[in-house]
């Protein structure tokens, strides 16, 4: 009687056949044998009114925060002559796009990030002459002054974080 030899599963790829490296989740197959659809199929939205789904780090969203805050101080002081109301109008979409592409790990620090950066970028916009401290004493009158635009911003990532937090922790229980 013959033997015939056969290979163990894991033996590698044989010669003409395709690898046995593990797939990508998107192209793996249900248990149907069926495809997984490319992208969701109802409820999708156009790609144009869709944000990026970026996830930044805690220290990345204080750096996007800050650089978006500072950015934004330099075209009012150029566009709009350091007008106090056009910085803190814009200080509330910063705020919540912070809030919303900070990573689920990280989420607690947009609310933290928020004042810091209104505060840097307020120093292009502060009314401040006479040097140094005539600029310290224009960043301290404006964030007195501004208060409101402040609150408001700090006060909406915030808000946003916490819903995000608390979807994030209800999806954790259930996956366990």
């Amino acid at each position: 009687m013959e033997q015939h030899r056969t290979r163990p599963p894991n033996d590698g790829p044989r010669r003409g056949t395709p690898s046995s490296a593990p797939l990508p989740p998107q192209a793996r197959r249900r248990p149907g044998g069926e495809r997984r659809p490319a992208r969701p199929v109802g409820g999708a939205r156009p790609a144009a009114l869709r944000l990026p789904d970026l996830r930044l780090t805690g220290l990345g969203s204080g750096l996007f925060c800050a650089a978006a805050m500072v950015l934004a101080g330099l075209l009012d002081q150029l566009l709009s002559d350091a007008s106090l109301t056009v910085y803190g109008v814009l200080f509330l979409p910063v705020c919540v796009l912070t809030a919303l592409w900070v990573r689920p790990g990280d989420v607690l620090t947009a609310p933290v990030v928020a004042p810091i950066a209104f505060a840097a970028g307020l120093l292009p916009v502060a009314d401040g002459g006479g040097g140094l401290l005539g600029r310290l004493m224009g960043l301290v009158t404006g964030l007195a002054t501004q208060a409101a635009w402040l609150y408001a911003g700090t006060l909406t990532a915030g808000l946003i974080v916490l819903v995000r937090r608390v979807r994030w922790v209800q999806r954790r229980r259930r996956r366990d």
